[in-house]
């Protein structure tokens, strides 16, 4: 049996740019963390729902994901291992606090394509359907399964039969979505209201530690989610959207607003959409730890005594 390291091809090399290959890549704080219950994941084509399925509600909040990544996502290369991973910093994920360049991770290099010229070509759309399919050809078989809400795709040519073209990274030729599923990425910034009601889609969705798909969630990550569907790049951790966001007078906050949470002494540790105006009570739309799923609620007291912001985008 041969012993020779893998090749690794050059455009993953530190300092090259790459895209995700796959529908829904997870980011991960090191190979060595990665569970056995976590190999669903790590496939040349990713099984998130598989994945999330498998874990109990304990497992879904280990630590050892720290975010995740979309199709056609943009990564920086700064680290590849002859054992399949690579380090990336995800630079359409802000994290001013660990990287003035994007989210810090690791990946596995399957997971990754090399960024060519046509992957920023063609007009943006933005996938506005759950979960969807890309075809090799318009209706015929499915070449990435799984391809959820808020990824970002650009167009390679006109529709045809109610299909639409589109690059996508690690394939030679166009694959097809279904034209309902994927939308223009809109030329002005959103209403609140807009933004409020993608993030109602998902409600009932798992907490999911570092998740940031339909399949599976966290708080900060329902926040950055719901704004990327409409093209608007919001960092990634609460605390980090807290500082890109605008404060808003206590009692003076409406519907698409975001609350802040945070114990004494504490920084922030958890964040919501606003799904009401103020009145009695306070409510909003969150991915909730303690519930394990996306929720829409009145502030329960104990929440109410750590809010400690209200914030426009």
């Amino acid at each position: 049996m041969s012993t020779r390291e893998p090749e690794v091809d050059v455009e993953l090399q530190p300092g090259h740019e790459a895209a995700v290959r796959v529908a829904v890549a997870t980011l991960w704080s090191a190979p060595e963390a990665v569970r056995p219950i976590d190999r669903p994941a790590l496939g040349a084509h990713t099984d998130i729902p598989g994945w999330i399925a498998g874990m109990d509600a304990e497992q879904q909040v280990g630590e050892c994901v720290l975010s995740q990544l979309l199709l056609g996502e943009r990564v920086l290369v700064t680290q590849v291992r002859p054992d399949g991973w690579a380090h990336v910093v995800a630079v359409h994920q802000p994290a001013p606090r660990l990287d003035p360049r994007g989210y810090p991770g690791w990946l596995p290099t399957a997971h990754l394509a090399p960024l060519t010229p046509t992957q920023g070509g063609g007009p943006g759309i933005v996938v506005d359907t759950g979960v969807t399919g890309l075809r090799a050809t318009p209706g015929g078989p499915v070449a990435v399964a799984g391809v959820v809400l808020g990824t970002r795709l650009h167009r390679a040519g006109p529709p045809r039969d109610g299909w639409l073209p589109v690059h996508v990274p690690g394939h030679d030729r166009p694959l097809w979505i279904r034209e309902t599923d994927g939308v223009p990425l809109p030329a002005a910034a959103p209403e609140a209201a807009e933004v409020l009601a993608v993030a109602e889609r998902l409600r009932e969705v798992a907490y999911v530690w570092g998740g940031v798909s339909g399949h599976g969630i966290d708080c900060s990550g329902l926040v950055h989610l719901a704004w990327r569907r409409f093209g608007v790049t919001l960092p990634r951790d609460a605390r980090d959207q807290a500082t890109a966001t605008t404060p808003v007078p206590a009692g003076q906050e409406r519907p698409g607003d975001l609350y802040f949470f945070a114990r004494p002494g504490r920084g922030i540790h958890h964040v919501g959409i606003v799904s009401a105006a103020p009145g009695d009570d306070r409510r909003m739309l969150h991915a909730c730890y303690r519930r394990r799923q996306v929720v829409e609620e009145a502030l329960p007291a104990e929440r109410v005594a750590t809010l400690v912001a209200a914030h426009r985008v």
